[in-house]
């Protein structure tokens, strides 16, 4: 597995847990407001130890990836609160990626879910977002079934949104 660092500013970076004054910056300057609920949800459940948000900030210009993970769901096969995880969010702002960032925060949130006991990791990609599969497979992960991908959330203005968004699943022995 190959897991240079390729450019500098990705040393820089500091990766953390999120923190409630986070939750506006984790809009992207409104781009994805829409989903200012399920930031607050994510949130809420990283209070009640079932969930994980993790930011990378770079100085002088703030938040440019964040991940969610899901320690325990109410879809055992994704997380089951005792080996299994789930990653169910990973963006980072475009300009930063295929220079090393995805795989740094990835190794992070890793290194961590094995601390925290667990075994194996489980996301979902979707079938479109080639240059995600490809990182997740140079990783290890490897597609495990297909996901219908359909899903809906309470967007900010209170209507409910449905996404089909088909994937596939993808799982790694940590």
């Amino acid at each position: 597995m190959d897991t240079r660092i390729s450019a500098k500013w990705v040393q820089d970076v500091q990766i953390r847990e999120a923190e409630f004054a986070d939750l506006p910056a984790m809009e992207w300057e409104g781009e994805f407001k829409h989903f200012r609920n399920l930031y607050a949800e994510a949130y809420r459940r990283t209070q009640r130890h079932l969930g994980v948000i993790w930011l990378a900030l770079l100085p002088q210009k703030g938040l440019i990836g964040q991940v969610f993970i899901q320690l325990n769901s109410e879809r055992p096969e994704m997380a089951d609160g005792k080996d299994q995880a789930y990653l169910y969010g990973f963006r980072i702002r475009p300009s930063y990626r295929g220079q090393g960032l995805g795989t740094r925060m990835m190794t992070h949130v890793e290194d961590d879910l094995r601390w925290r006991g667990f075994t194996r990791l489980t996301l979902n990609v979707a079938v479109d977002n080639l240059q995600a599969q490809n990182l997740y497979a140079r990783l290890g992960y490897e597609v495990v079934a297909p996901e219908p991908g359909i899903w809906s959330y309470v967007d900010h203005l209170g209507r409910r949104r449905w996404v089909e968004e088909p994937a596939f699943r993808m799982e790694k022995h940590l």
